[in-house]
């Protein structure tokens, strides 16, 4: 039988559970349980979560896994930012402010992070991600590799890390590169929420059912032929998934067009120039009675000037990249990041004191020089001591 731990309470961060089927296999439970902060997703959590998958991976009992969060707003609204600000302040203060590596809590969290985010992209089974409501920050990375991703009809969708100084971490330098042209770009530069509809549009989703039909997908689920097999359960999965999309589809609460598609060639449009600056001028200056697009282009033009200019030198690095190595650089940017003044400056303005006045340093785009923006992927270790070296090394 799986080793689910029997000690846990209904007030721990993270329940795990396993649900039996008709032919002998378990589908192994995970549930995020810190409704209070909309799931956002800390350091215990990460720890886990990829003890489970470990534990899970190597047991043939486990025929997949079906991850989702306790509440109807949030799978998971981000990481928790809490402990990590503190450890900015410190390493701000302390005579070591110039080494990234000195911030011991910062490299453990990130450095974590991304190795269970690398563990669900790589995983031998399964993972089914049910993303109903608020899937944002660390909730999409938990999400993006996962091979069964799913949306309802409450989902809601971003990567706003332009209004705390930092960036689309947690491979989003990975995933926005697979969308339609520019549109990457642009919900970085912006942070712009996006629906179930556009998720799938752009690659975000593969599948939108109805939160009311999430009970009966898990007992279709228990009933399935389940092997030891990945191809054949993955199989397995589509096919149940499709149909219940297929219902959801049929329905009076079917998803509409969202502003992804709605408005894709304006979005085109204004990123269509490889100067940084011009297409952050495009989008701010652009004047349109759409209230999402004006909502976007404000906060463009409220975010980090740094935080803009890092994503798009991270998005174009990352073009021609492998995933590890991907998550390699974002790891160092992530390093930087809280180093800088920025990320622990937007995290007060937006979540300590909640003024809505960041300061950020540099203050405007002009100000931005290549220099500063290269920095911020600068490698203090040799490659082989890069605290993630070795992912992508068992592929």
């Amino acid at each position: 039988m799986t080793d689910v731990q029997q000690t846990q309470t209904n007030t721990a961060p993270v329940l795990f559970d396993t649900l039996p089927t008709d032919n002998g296999y378990v589908i192994g439970m995970i549930q995020l349980n810190a409704e209070k902060t909309l799931n956002a997703l800390s350091l215990d959590m990460i720890d886990l979560i990829a003890a489970q998958l470990a534990t899970w991976s190597t047991d043939d009992n486990v025929a997949m896994v079906f991850m989702h969060a306790a509440g109807e707003k949030a799978f998971c609204a981000g990481g928790d930012l809490q402990q990590l600000y503190q450890s900015m302040l410190s390493h701000h203060a302390s005579e070591q402010r110039d080494d990234i590596r000195a911030n011991q809590y910062a490299c453990d969290f990130f450095e974590r992070e991304y190795r269970l985010d690398y563990v669900i992209h790589t995983y031998p089974k399964p993972i089914l991600c049910w993303g109903h409501g608020i899937v944002m920050g660390g909730g999409m990375g938990l999400m993006a590799g996962a091979s069964h991703r799913v949306v309802t009809e409450k989902s809601r969708l971003a990567m706003p890390e332009i209004a705390i100084g930092l960036f689309p971490d947690v491979g989003g330098s990975y995933f926005l590169n697979q969308m339609p042209e520019k549109v990457g770009l642009f919900l970085a530069l912006t942070g712009a929420s996006i629906n179930a509809s556009d998720a799938r549009l752009i690659n975000l989703a593969d599948y939108m059912i109805a939160q009311a039909d999430k009970a009966q997908v898990l007992k279709t689920l228990q009933q399935q032929a389940w092997t030891n097999l990945q191809t054949k359960n993955g199989f397995l999965l589509d096919a149940i998934l499709s149909d219940a999309q297929l219902k959801f589809a049929e329905s009076s609460n079917a998803v509409q067009p969202g502003p992804i598609e709605t408005h894709l060639t304006t979005i085109q449009a204004l990123c269509n120039n490889d100067d940084i600056d011009q297409t952050i001028e495009n989008i701010i200056n652009h004047s349109s009675d759409d209230k999402w697009l004006a909502k976007a282009a404000a906060s463009l033009k409220k975010g980090s000037p740094s935080s803009a200019h890092l994503a798009d030198l991270l998005l174009h690095r990352a073009k021609n990249m492998s995933l590890a190595d991907v998550f390699r650089m974002e790891y160092l940017a992530a390093l930087h990041c809280a180093a800088r003044p920025d990320f622990a400056e937007g995290i007060r303005a937006l979540i300590i004191d909640k003024d809505q006045q960041p300061h950020w340093q540099p203050a405007t785009h002009t100000e931005i020089t290549p220099e500063w923006i290269n920095g911020f992927i600068n490698n203090p270790w040799p490659a082989e001591a890069h605290p993630l070296a070795d992912l992508g090394s068992n592929d």
